[in-house]
């Protein structure tokens, strides 16, 4: 048997290596700030935040993903609700509508927001 060592592995185009419907990893995440002008802190295959309205946005893929079966995991961690969620809407392959409510069930826009997609990509 052989044995295989390595320090970082990236794929062709960049970032984390996937196996086509590999679903042990995440195969998208993104923190982001949802308040003023929305803005990527951090992420992996997501390409862009659209602003939909208050506490409505969608998070774009880089990768489309392999079907819409996928699970997401929202955590809103913003000071400005206690309670505060984030949480799908719809999906699509190619993106992922997400609300952020505060603890009475409205739309708030969040200043620390968390999406981690777990599927398959296409």
């Amino acid at each position: 048997m052989s044995l295989i060592k390595a320090n970082d592995l990236t794929n062709v185009t960049g970032g984390i290596p996937t196996v086509k419907g590999q679903k042990l990893i995440p195969t998208a995440w993104v923190n982001f700030n949802g308040t003023g002008t929305v803005a990527i802190r951090d992420s992996e295959n997501v390409s862009s935040i659209a602003d939909n309205s208050t506490g409505d946005y969608s998070v774009n893929f880089i990768s489309s993903l392999a079907n819409t079966t996928y699970c997401v995991l929202g955590v809103n961690t913003s000071t400005e609700s206690n309670n505060a969620t984030c949480m799908p809407s719809s999906y699509s392959t190619s993106n992922i509508r997400v609300n952020s409510r505060n603890g009475s069930g409205g739309l708030m826009d969040g200043s620390v927001l968390n999406v981690t997609v777990l599927g398959g990509q296409a």
